[in-house]
């Protein structure tokens, strides 16, 4: 399953970077995303992720087109 770019983004909104993916993964989970995107965000292998460019980049090959 290929997760949308705007679905990526909701669920991260008001993240705080540099971030783990644990964090990153913690604040989708707040943001009632699907478990599909995160256990994705937890499965980022990176001990800190720096920003939204980055986090699209390690999803990158999960992203659908809608």
């Amino acid at each position: 399953m290929g997760f949308d770019v705007t679905e990526v983004q909701k669920a991260l909104k008001g993240a705080s970077y540099p971030a783990s993916s644990d964090d990153l993964a913690e604040r989708a989970v707040s943001n009632n995303a699907g478990s599909d995107l995160v256990n994705a965000l937890r499965e980022i292998d990176r001990d800190s992720i720096g920003g939204p460019d980055e986090v699209m980049h390690e999803l990158r090959g999960k992203l659908g087109s809608s």
